[in-house]
C-alpha cells in the first residue's frame, strides 16, 4: 500500500533553495520560540549523540535498535525503522515547498488510501499537531482478513516535512508512546540547498558511509512494509 507519493520534475515547479545550513526568510518564524523540534539543521549547534542519516540526525537512546530500509530496484535507503521498548517508529523525510506546509494534504491522502482497502482512519489532536490513529487491513496466518493499528505523525519544517509511522504498542497505548515520540521530537533534519520537487523523498545514508544520489521520482515504498535490513545499531 503506498500512501505517500514522491514528487515528479516534470508536473511540479523544482524550487532552487538556499546554500547549506541557511534558512529561507518564509522559514524563519517557524525557528522562533519553539522548545520542541524535529528540528532544522540550523537549529541545532551541534549533533551529540546522534546517529548520522545523512538527511537525518536520529538521536540514541538506550536499548534502542536502528534498522535502515532500502528499496529493493534502486538500493536507496528510503527510511529509518528505530525498535524501543516493543513499538517501533518508522521515519522518512520529504522535501517540501518553501512557504506552505503539506502535512494536512498527506493526511486526507493517507486516510483516503486506507480507507479505499477495508482499514478505517481517525483525524485526531496529538502532541505534535493533528495525526491519523488508523486501523490497517492485514492477512493473517491463517489466511483471515484483521487489522494493525498504526498511528501517523507527521511535521513541517521549513522547506522539508518529516513523517513518523508508530507501529506495536506505542500506536494505541500514549503511555508507551512516550519513548519513540521524543525520539520524533529530537530528531534533526538535514535539507541541504538543493533544489527539489516538493515530496521528493530524501534519501538516507547508512552510518559511516557517503550518501548515494535519489533516484528518479518513483512511488514512495510502504511505511509499513520493512524493507532489507542492511545495518543494526544498538
Amino acid at each position: 500500500m503506498s500512501v505517500f507519493r514522491r514528487g515528479k520534475r516534470g508536473d511540479r515547479e523544482v524550487e532552487a533553495g538556499p546554500a547549506v545550513d541557511e534558512v529561507s526568510p518564509g522559514a524563519a518564524d517557524s525557528l522562533t520560540d519553539r522548545d520542541r523540534g524535529p528540528w532544522d539543521r540550523a537549529e541545532v549547534a551541534e549533533r551529540g549523540r546522534r546517529v548520522d542519516l545523512g538527511a537525518l540526525w536520529v538521536p540514541g537512546r538506550d536499548g534502542m535498535q536502528l534498522r535502515m530500509e532500502v528499496e529493493k530496484s534502486s538500493k536507496i535507503v528510503t527510511a529509518a525503522a528505530v525498535s524501543l521498548e516493543g513499538s517501533a517508529l518508522q521515519l522518512q523525510v520529504f522535501a517540501a515547498p518553501r512557504t506552505a506546509g503539506i502535512w494536512d494534504e498527506i493526511r486526507s491522502e493517507i486516510a483516503e488510501s486506507v480507507t479505499k482497502q477495508g482499514g478505517s482512519v481517525d483525524d485526531l489532536p496529538g502532541p505534535f499537531g493533528r495525526e491519523l490513529l488508523a486501523r490497517l487491513p492485514v492477512r493473517t496466518a491463517e489466511g483471515r482478513t484483521g487489522h494493525r493499528p498504526a498511528r501517523f505523525i507527521g511535521y513541517d519544517g521549513p522547506r522539508w516535512f518529516l513523517r513518523g509511522v508508530l507501529t506495536g504498542r506505542a500506536a494505541i497505548e500514549p503511555s508507551e508512546a512516550v519513548a519513540l515520540e521524543e525520539v520524533f521530537a529530537d530528531t534533526v533534519v538535514v535539507r541541504g540547498g538543493e533544489p527539489r520537487a516538493p515530496r521528493e523523498l530524501l534519501a538516507l545514508t547508512v552510518p559511516g558511509s557517503r550518501a548515494v544520489p535519489a533516484p528518479a521520482p518513483a512511488a514512495t515504498p510502504d511505511p509499513l512494509t520493512r524493507g532489507p535490513e542492511i545495518t543494526e545499531i544498538h
